[in-house]
């Protein structure tokens, strides 16, 4: 995580961010000849893509739950009358439809919906009158909860039904009103991120074939200013600082609204502009949907890069698998929340991690509730490569969760002035969290991240980490020569940095405060060589591994000091077959030539950080011979590693004199699409993502401004490498599937074996 981009000053990083803010009673619905979503899937969408494609609504089909309703356009009767508007009033007093309002039926999740006007209206309870309300200041009351079986529901907004007063006027309490949905045509559709896609996608491969689609194994979805669907208060991610969510009960204007209430008018009390740009002067509109003038952009790190629509685009191209990981950096989580960030924000890696993974149950439910009601939706959180390949197989997409902490296991260091250091962790918590993690659904771990833990060292990669560090843990790196200067052809990523501390001694005043509260005489002076950290594995990470290893975990191996990275490949040698790890992370420490080939012989993928498609396309070919030295009889793979809201830089455009990508463009044919792998697959025309009346995003310009433009890097592969290189891609999801299985084969062995611990560890020498 948190790179330095020398071009802006800014950490270019990932992860995370430095990161203001900010009885029911029941009501019978007669469903009398309604239908939930005329023509369309019950979501509206092609291919499940949600309400985007319904342009009218409307239902011919009686539904059969109350999820049926999604996506529909409807006539409401209560007590047998149609509801009429009288000014901001609803009234049941129509005798026919001839003036009764129409209401677009949108879900905010499962079994919640709203009920929206053609003047772009929610019918909306404060807890006794109900009134039309502007779509723009939903609130509670607008979200009204559907409960029951079919015929006999219970719905209620703020814990009351409706009600007809004796006058007619639509009110909220007792007696609670027989409602009746009549099907009607015309409605406004619900504003929604569009796609750009309109054709359904493909289903998988039958049983027992590999499957095919490309993986993504390192996002982080879950980051944003609240992680819920907005019906709760779970508080924000990232200190509190990173505007925008993955999904909001009312929709994207509400989840990718104007982003001042967070970062202040035009933009000036960002986070961004003060501490990554160090420029407290600098400024963005605020103005998300449906203009986002100056967000999202491939460096604009504290705005939402994976909301929901971006994430169905990417799927339909052809996205199977995907990681998603919750993430932070408890140390400078505490640095944001001090300063530019919520005060009331957790900042504890694992309590806010488990919040953001527990929100990707969230975005599941509210993915199914677009697409028809529960197991419906596309977006499905798997927990083994079975579920894995039988969710694929339905042309769904596969999410795997994890965890990438510095903290991880509640394993915080401080270290003394004395040399010694106290551990917050011992054997029995570690145990106590893994079985806890893994009973939450984690199956992805790094045992190491960005800041040093009482189960070792991190990967060095930047300067300004070593000011982070010392923050949480009270020291600075110790380091040594990275061997062979760390970088060169002995490495397939360099290993180290070149350190400074005279910019971290001005950093500020309270810094310089803190290194003299521990007693720190003068700032640490180190070489002119690429510097490795002299802190590996400790006795206490050697058991995490062990423990990890036998619960079945993927370990990631990116992160770690190169020396942890050895000791997890040699590890993983003990078993038969041998444990596996994935890198898709670009190493973050380092990765030598020698560690890379070992990686993929022992059954483990290497995927690019954060490519476009040009450099995907060396990457791809920088990997090849590196596979082909390993021995391995895999087919070749190689896959894609967005960290999308990990404080990350988004590949930038490959420039003016690159060829461009052609809008529109179709996927999956054409003599670039003439690989085993797509044969049968059905064409597939990708409009460049254009909102109506808004914001069109076009990957020339400026690259990839949010997760929606892979399909566009996906262009851009094919312009740069042609067929064997889209091949490669599309057989990255199968890779990762194998390389999962190999890991619970190993990991049963291990377990068999009982794998012990070693006693000896890696030692590194200090400068």
């Amino acid at each position: 995580m948190t790179l330095i981009n020398a071009n802006k000053n800014r950490m270019n990083g990932s992860d995370f961010g430095i990161l203001k803010p900010i009885s029911a009673l029941l009501v019978t619905i007669a469903l009398a000849s309604c239908g939930g979503g005329g023509s369309q899937s019950p979501g509206g969408g092609s291919g499940g893509g949600g309400n985007s494609g319904v342009p009218n609504g409307g239902g011919t089909t009686t539904p059969l739950s109350r999820f049926d309703l999604a996506g529909g356009c409807y006539f409401l009767r209560a007590d047998g009358q149609f509801i009429e508007r009288d000014g901001s009033n609803f009234v049941a007093t129509g005798s026919d439809d001839s003036n009764a309002q129409r209401f677009y039926m949108q879900p905010a999740n499962l079994g919640r919906y709203l009920f929206y006007t053609d003047d772009q209206q929610l019918m909306t309870g404060n807890g006794s009158a109900i009134t039309a309300t502007p779509q723009a200041d939903a609130a509670d009351g607008s979200d009204w909860t559907f409960e029951g079986d079919a015929g006999s529901y219970n719905v209620r907004s703020l814990d009351q039904p409706i009600s007809v007063a004796d006058n007619g006027l639509l009110v909220q309490g007792a007696p609670a009103s027989v409602l009746q949905f009549e099907p009607a045509n015309g409605c406004q559709p619900y504003p929604e991120m569009p796609t750009g896609i309109a054709a359904e996608t493909f289903k998988g491969q039958a049983a027992g074939q590999p499957v095919i689609g490309f993986a993504e194994i390192h996002a982080h979805m879950g980051m944003g200013h609240e992680m819920s669907d907005g019906s709760e208060d779970v508080g924000p991610s990232a200190g509190g600082v990173l505007w925008g969510q993955a999904v909001n009960r009312f929709g994207v204007t509400h989840a990718l609204g104007d982003c001042a209430e967070l970062h202040g008018p035009n933009g000036r009390l960002s986070a961004e502009n003060i501490i990554l740009d160090q420029d407290p002067t600098a400024s963005h509109d605020t103005e998300g949907w449906p203009s986002f003038i100056d967000w999202p952009f491939h460096d604009s790190f504290l705005h939402q890069q994976q909301y929901w629509k971006w994430l169905e685009r990417t799927w339909k191209s052809g996205l199977r698998f995907m990681v998603t990981l919750g993430t932070g950096i408890e140390a400078l989580c505490n640095i944001a929340q001090a300063s530019y960030g919520d005060p009331n924000s957790d900042c504890r890696d694992m309590g806010n991690g488990e919040d953001q993974v527990r929100y990707m149950y969230d975005v599941q439910d509210y993915i199914d509730a677009q697409n028809g009601g529960p197991g419906q939706g596309w977006f499905r959180v798997v927990t083994d490569p079975q579920q894995a390949r039988e969710v694929i197989a339905e042309g769904k997409l596969a999410v795997a969760i994890g965890y990438e902490f510095s903290n991880i296991w509640f394993c915080r260091v401080t270290f003394n002035a004395d040399g010694s250091e106290n551990r917050e962790c011992d054997e029995d918590s570690i145990d106590a969290e893994i079985d806890r993690a893994w009973d939450l659904g984690i199956r992805n771990v790094f045992p190491y991240h960005d800041i040093d833990s009482s189960l070792g060292g991190t990967g060095i990669f930047s300067s300004v980490l070593n000011y982070v560090g010392f923050t949480d843990t009270g020291g600075f790196w110790e380091t040594y020569d990275c061997p062979n200067g760390g970088k060169g052809d002995t490495y397939f990523y360099n290993a180290g940095a070149e350190l400074e501390t005279a910019p971290l001694a001005a950093f500020n005043e309270p810094f310089q405060q803190a290194i003299g509260q521990a007693g720190i005489a003068s700032l640490p002076l180190y070489g002119d060589e690429r510097q490795c950290n002299a802190r590996t594995v400790t006795d206490l990470g050697a058991y995490a591994i062990n423990r990890m290893m036998k619960k079945g975990f993927v370990i990631h191996i990116d992160h770690g000091e190169i020396l942890n990275k050895q000791y997890l490949l040699d590890e993983g040698a003990k078993t038969t077959p041998n444990y596996p790890h994935p890198s898709g992370h670009g190493a973050q420490g380092g990765l030598s030539m020698a560690q890379a080939e070992q990686m993929i012989r022992q059954g483990g993928i290497i995927y690019p950080a954060l490519p476009n498609g040009a450099e995907w396309a060396a990457f791809h070919d920088r990997l090849k011979p590196v596979w082909d030295a390993s021995g391995t009889t895999r087919p070749f793979a190689v896959g894609y590693g967005a960290d999308a809201n990990g404080l990350r830089k988004l590949p930038e455009s490959r420039g003016a004199g690159a060829d461009p990508v052609q809008y529109p463009f179709t996927l999956f044919s054409g003599a670039d699409w003439n690989g085993a792998e797509f044969a049968g697959l059905s064409p597939m025309l990708v409009e460049m993502l254009n909102i109506p009346g808004g914001r069109a995003w076009d990957i020339n310009q400026d690259g990839m401004y949010h997760y929606g433009m892979i399909p566009d890097i996906i262009e851009e592969i094919r312009i740069e490498g042609g067929g064997e290189k889209l091949s490669t891609l599309y057989r990255s999801a199968e890779a990762y599937l194998q390389m999962w299985e190999q890991t619970l084969a190993a990991s049963a062995n291990a377990r068999a074996q009982n794998l012990p611990v070693p006693t000896v560890l890696p030692i590194a020498p200090t400068n």
